[in-house]
């Protein structure tokens, strides 16, 4: 009878045992830290990376034999928040002299400085853009430039356009050797790609789209773009 009881225990003991070590924590999906989802609307005090920031360095730094996964020219790769932050030394230090970023934005030299020349430097505006990021804390962010809707009625050279072009485009369409023979540094240029279809068939592309070595623009900028063509391109 004793040992009938204690079979009986064991038994229960090893249920027991084997429904707790079945039981596993709900499922959650990995965090993709490489693209950090949006913080909704954009604070117009707040500067972030993937809007603003990696826009400017694809655009101007990440050109054949620059600073591309592929060439990575001194071992700097300036493609992603990630290759930012494990190839530039001390970038996110708000002191300029040891930014090693900032340091060569700024730098004077045309041998020294980057953009290396022959192609032109970042502007004033752009390189305080930079280092107002950094002093904001270096963060990977971004926002959801559309939280409101995609209202293209109001859509303008000016306030848009131009904007998104000096960002994202005119890195690599300056200059004395523009990629592709295209310049885009004015709104004659601008508008004269814009009414021949190339700029907005370029934007488009299923593959080889520009920005090149960028992110395809969102469906809601390439709604702005194809409403401001359709309107003539104007200088508004």
């Amino acid at each position: 009878m004793q040992r009938h009881a204690a079979f009986l225990f064991s038994l229960l003991f090893l249920s027991i045992f084997l429904v707790q070590s079945c039981q596993h924590d709900p499922y959650q999906e990995p965090v993709d830290s490489t693209n950090p989802p949006l913080t909704g609307v954009c604070d117009p005090d707040s500067v972030y990376f993937q809007n603003q920031i990696l826009p400017i360095l694809v655009s101007n730094c990440t050109q054949s034999g620059c600073h591309n996964a592929q060439d990575h020219e001194e071992g700097v790769i300036l493609d992603s928040y990630q290759s930012l932050l494990a190839t530039v030394e001390k970038v996110t230090n708000n002191d300029w002299d040891e930014n090693k970023l900032m340091k060569v934005l700024r730098d004077n030299d045309p041998e020294d400085r980057m953009p290396a020349a022959p192609n032109s430097p970042l502007t004033q505006e752009q390189i305080n853009l930079i280092g107002t990021w950094v002093n904001q804390g270096a963060q990977n962010n971004a926002c959801d430039e559309n939280s409101g809707g995609c209202d293209v009625s109001t859509v303008q050279y000016g306030t848009f356009i131009k904007s998104l072009i000096q960002t994202r485009c005119q890195g690599c369409h300056s200059g004395n050797n523009p990629q592709g023979g295209i310049k885009l540094t004015t709104y004659s240029e601008i508008k004269t790609v814009a009414l021949n279809g190339k700029l907005y068939n370029s934007l488009t592309r299923t593959s080889n789209w520009m920005p090149s070595g960028g992110a395809k623009l969102d469906d809601c900028s390439l709604e702005k773009i194809q409403t401001w063509i359709g309107a003539g391109a104007p200088e508004n």
